[in-house]
């Protein structure tokens, strides 16, 4: 799995309240993955897949998709289901919420100043 980028790394862990939250990647046996997951002390979580183009974005969220299904699926979850799943891209016109695909399309420009 490519790491996520000292870039996007960099840029994820300055938001605000970020340098509390530790900045993990998640990958099982079967080839699931997340190239980013936030977990809170009360058990909340997010995960973010990273993409160089847009166009990659759906097949991106089907993957953090599949997660929160597996996440939700764990018995031993304390918070089944995620604040949010994101696939941050490296060049796209806006940020966006994805009815269709239940995840925020951010491109990483929007996440500097």
């Amino acid at each position: 799995m490519p790491a996520l980028s000292m870039e996007c790394q960099s840029n994820v862990q300055t938001l605000p309240g970020a340098q509390a939250v530790p900045l993990m990647y998640y990958r099982d046996a079967d080839g699931l993955e997340a190239d980013a997951v936030i977990e809170l002390r009360d058990g909340r979580w997010a995960a973010f897949e990273v993409k160089l183009v847009e166009n990659q974005a759906q097949s991106a969220a089907h993957s953090l998709n599949r997660l929160a299904r597996k996440v939700a699926a764990n018995p031993a979850a304390l918070n089944p289901d995620p604040v949010f799943l994101t696939v941050l891209v490296g060049a796209g016109e806006y940020a966006r919420y994805d009815r269709e695909l239940g995840i925020y399309i951010l491109p990483i420009t929007c996440l500097g100043a």
